[in-house]
C-alpha cells in the first residue's frame, strides 16, 4: 500500500489520463495480490510490482492495436478500399449492442449504476458523491462490474 501513490504516477506517465492511470493502479494491485505466491522473498518488491504495471500496460495496448488493425486477406484488397461505414448501423451489431445492454441490466444494481455513470462519462468522484459512497467503493464495484461482462461476454 505504501507504493500507491508511486505507482499511480507511473500509471499516469505511461496512460497520461486520470481514470485510466486509477484503473491501471486497481488492475496492477489485483494482478500483485493474486500472485503474491510468485514473488520471491530476496528481490526488489518495487521493482516487482512496477515491472507488473509496465507488463499490463503493454498487453492492454497491444489489444487495442490488434483490434484496430484490418487485415485484407482477399486477393484484390478489396477489404482496404471500401469506404469506413458506421459499424453501428449494421444490423448484425444493433443485436449485439442489444445483448450487451441486457448483461449490464442485469448487473445487480449496486455495479450497474456505477458502471453505467462511468461508462456514460461520470468520473469516479463524482459517481462517489452521487452515490454517498467512499471512492474506493465506487471503484471496486466499477472494477468488478468489467470483469463479470467480460466474462459474461467473451465472444465480443
Amino acid at each position: 500500500m505504501g507504493l500507491q501513490d508511486n505507482l499511480l504516477s507511473f500509471a499516469f506517465k505511461l496512460t497520461a489520463n486520470y481514470d485510466d492511470a486509477h484503473d491501471l493502479l486497481q488492475d496492477t494491485t489485483f494482478k500483485a495480490l493474486a500472485n503474491e505466491s510468485k514473488y520471491v522473498d530476496d528481490s526488489n518488491f518495487k521493482s516487482w510490482v512496477f515491472t507488473i504495471m509496465r507488463n499490463i500496460f503493454i498487453n492492454n495496448y497491444r489489444r487495442i492495436v490488434r483490434t484496430q488493425t484490418i487485415l485484407d486477406k482477399s486477393d484484390d484488397l478489396y477489404q482496404i478500399n471500401l469506404p469506413a461505414v458506421e459499424s453501428s448501423e449494421t444490423p448484425e451489431n444493433q443485436y449485439s449492442l442489444s445483448e450487451v445492454i441486457g448483461e449490464v441490466n442485469k448487473l445487480p444494481e449496486e455495479y450497474r449504476k456505477p458502471f453505467v455513470m462511468h461508462f456514460s462519462g461520470y468520473k469516479y468522484q463524482e459517481i462517489a458523491e452521487n452515490m454517498n459512497l467512499p471512492l474506493g467503493t465506487v471503484k471496486s464495484r466499477i472494477y468488478f462490474a468489467k470483469l463479470k461482462l467480460q466474462s459474461q461476454l467473451k465472444g465480443y
